[in-house]
């Protein structure tokens, strides 16, 4: 039997390549979607390809609409299908509301949004035809929450449990399942720059008294992704330590 497909969006560090190998580990062709290090790509790579799967590379930024169509069209050239979109690309561009940009605010939108809604978009009309499908998006407690310095991204984000749950209810007659996933503080190349004081700060916050770990993050999508997932859709699933209880 041929593998799934998964095609996993900000795929070459942090929580993307915790996906991307777990995705992997279970028996996932993986098409792993980068921005800009192509060699942290190539090495996500061949970490996939050391377990016995297929994987490739592809470079697009999802904010740009034309991009987003590549990369879909070229998953499919090069495996066939898409069996699972997992929507993890972010950007963020911290400020005050007040000292914002424009194009602090926009850059984040067209990413973390709208880059959701190309894919997605995109993705769903290959799924249709199987009548069959997983979509995961990764979303963040910053857009249930809100958080100080971060209007642009809170708003992304929330906007992405909202397309979530729309998106849900329009395609779940085609047996497409479209769920969320809203890491709290994860132990990653976004979080280190937040200096260790502040860290620590966060840390006390947090229930369990840690940061989460990218692999954290994997698990919860590889479940969305397998069979034993079946019946849930729609849901926007937590994995936050217990930060927004």
């Amino acid at each position: 039997m041929e593998n799934k497909v998964a095609l996993i969006t900000g795929a070459s560090r942090g929580i993307g390549r915790a996906i991307a190998l777990k995705l992997a580990k279970d028996g996932f062709d993986v098409m792993i979607n980068y921005a800009g290090n192509e060699a942290k790509a190539l090495d996500v790579k061949a970490a996939c390809e050391a377990l016995g799967v297929r994987a490739e590379i592809f470079q697009a930024n999802i904010g740009n609409k034309d991009q987003a169509a590549e990369l879909v069209q070229a998953t499919v050239d090069a495996f066939g299908s898409i069996d699972v979109l997992v929507n993890n690309a972010g950007i963020t561009r911290d400020n005050l509301m007040l000292r914002m940009s424009d194009e602090e605010f926009e850059d984040v939108i067209d990413v973390n949004l709208k880059g959701v809604f190309y894919l997605t978009k995109a993705a769903s009309k290959l799924m249709f035809k199987k009548r069959k499908g997983k979509i995961i998006n990764i979303t963040s407690v910053s857009g249930v929450t809100g958080n100080v310095g971060q209007v642009n991204y809170a708003a992304s984000k929330a906007g992405v449990i909202g397309l979530t749950k729309t998106v849900a209810k329009e395609l779940a007659s085609r047996g497409i399942q479209v769920n969320a996933v809203a890491p709290g503080f994860i132990q990653t190349d976004m979080t280190d720059v937040l200096g260790e004081q502040l860290k620590a700060k966060i840390q006390e916050n947090v229930p369990l008294k840690r940061l989460g770990q990218p692999e954290d993050i994997a698990h919860m999508v590889a479940f969305l992704a397998s069979d034993a997932a079946s019946y849930i859709t729609g849901q926007v699933l937590h994995v936050d330590g217990g930060l927004v209880i």
